[in-house]
């Protein structure tokens, strides 16, 4: 069985630095061969291309646009009304992913519109969503590119974001049927929302795309305290075969690079090579 291949999710790791490029580096020098961005649009894809050569990074993951954050949008693929938006940013993202040779963009769902009822706009959130991810497939299929729907939990993170079980995200995606579309397993949420992670990995793991990893509730590193036993985890998806990237996307207690002793134990414990110390 393969070792499995950790990225770190600058958006969340390194968090003393200023900016992404600085984050880049920081990962590099502490062993990682990949990274992922949530939201890169400050910075121009060439300067963050440059950057990730040079820290030896492949990126691997990043977002498409959150919308208007001011009035609270997070993602807008199943808001109605915000169509043409969709589109805009997914093209956006694409040029993204394209100069950065990331091949893998989560396409936010959004939230459910201030004041409405999620019982009440449910099915027409989801026909909205149906069809933006089946214009997102085709575009993405012609730029050999892979869209990723995200379930975000309404318990603690996110009350109002449309999609928060897997079990949802799988229904939609045996809707539109196609391909270059995938699920992004995000083990934080999944236990939040669900629970019963051996089940629903091994169930879900055949469409799913890319894998994020953080203790649960205080979303803090694996090797910290909390309900999750990431060793079992970790030994799960080997077992399960998953041959996708495992997103660092959690908060460092501390020091991001001291917060690292449970991967470097994993790569000691795998006999990984590695280029950080």
């Amino acid at each position: 069985m393969a070792p499995l291949r950790f990225s770190a999710n600058v958006s969340w790791l390194f968090p003393e630095l200023p900016g992404v490029p600085e984050r880049l580096y920081a990962a590099g020098r502490a062993g990682f061969e990949a990274a992922e961005v949530a939201w890169p649009y400050a910075e121009s894809p060439q300067a963050l291309a440059s950057a990730a050569r040079a820290a030896g990074l492949q990126l691997v993951l990043i977002n498409t646009p959150r919308g208007d954050h001011e009035k609270g949008e997070m993602g807008l693929g199943a808001v109605p009304g915000r169509q043409a938006a969709f589109r805009e940013g997914l093209e956006q993202a694409v040029l993204y992913a394209k100069a950065l040779g990331c091949p893998r963009i989560h396409l936010m769902a959004g939230r459910v519109p201030r004041g409405a009822d999620r019982e009440a706009v449910k099915s027409e959130m989801e026909t909205v969503f149906v069809e933006n991810l089946r214009h997102a497939a085709e575009v993405l299929a012609q730029e050999n590119l892979v869209g990723l729907l995200e379930p975000i939990n309404t318990r603690i993170t996110d009350p109002q974001y449309f999609l928060d079980t897997p079990q949802q995200a799988a229904a939609i995606l045996q809707k539109v049927r196609r391909p270059s579309l995938q699920l992004q397993m995000d083990i934080f949420h999944w236990q939040i929302m669900d629970g019963n992670l051996t089940g629903n990995i091994r169930e879900f793991l055949p469409i799913v795309g890319h894998v994020q990893v953080a203790q649960v509730p205080d979303r803090g590193e694996p090797g910290s305290s909390g309900e999750l036993d990431f060793t079992y985890l970790f030994q799960l998806l080997e077992d399960e075969g998953y041959q996708g990237f495992v997103g660092c996307e959690y908060r460092p207690r501390g020091d991001t690079v001291e917060g690292l002793s449970w991967l470097r134990s994993y790569w000691d414990r795998r006999g990984h090579p590695r280029t950080g110390q």
